[in-house]
């Protein structure tokens, strides 16, 4: 157990997730850039893949981003060709993203993708699942607004 009063990189929970994040991000950067794509632009797309016509606030709120970090990302992949955009009919203030043909057809070019980068964490499929259960376990509860302890209501575990 880590001493309350130091702070050692090794015990954090932080660290090794960004880490993690970053050594996953970095396996599917020359992958993607392969089939035309950046990581948030993959993202974006993975969205789509799954329902398509969402608004351009409701893939922000998806992907955990705002709505403005998302417009310049949805333009690009407008210009690229994978996505048309429309306004509502009701409200023309909100957006509405589709995938074009060519967007559609990437998702096998995608997948390809994907099943080299799990390869490459060497784990089976029992402990993805379990590991991908956990990390959406853990933003559910970083979200929840009891979450949060003071320092003296924690348990003085290393984050």
């Amino acid at each position: 157990m880590p001493d309350e009063d130091t702070v050692r990189i090794d015990d954090q929970l932080c660290f090794a997730l960004y880490a993690a994040s970053n050594a996953v991000v970095r396996a599917y950067r020359p992958l993607l850039h392969e089939i035309g794509l950046t990581y948030p632009q993959y993202l974006t797309l993975m969205v789509l893949w799954q329902q398509d016509g969402l608004a351009v606030n409701q893939i922000a709120d998806r992907l955990q981003l705002p709505g403005n970090a998302l417009t310049p990302l949805v333009a690009r992949l407008e210009r690229l060709g994978f996505v048309s955009r429309s306004r509502d009919d009701l409200d023309r203030r909100m957006v509405h993203v589709h995938l074009t043909r060519q967007g559609a057809d990437l998702e096998r070019r995608a997948a390809a993708v994907q099943r080299q980068v799990v390869c490459r964490t060497g784990l089976d499929e029992v402990s993805l699942v379990a590991l991908r259960t956990q990390l959406h376990d853990l933003v559910d509860d970083m979200r929840a607004p009891a979450a949060w302890h003071g320092p003296d209501e924690g348990e003085g575990e290393a984050s």
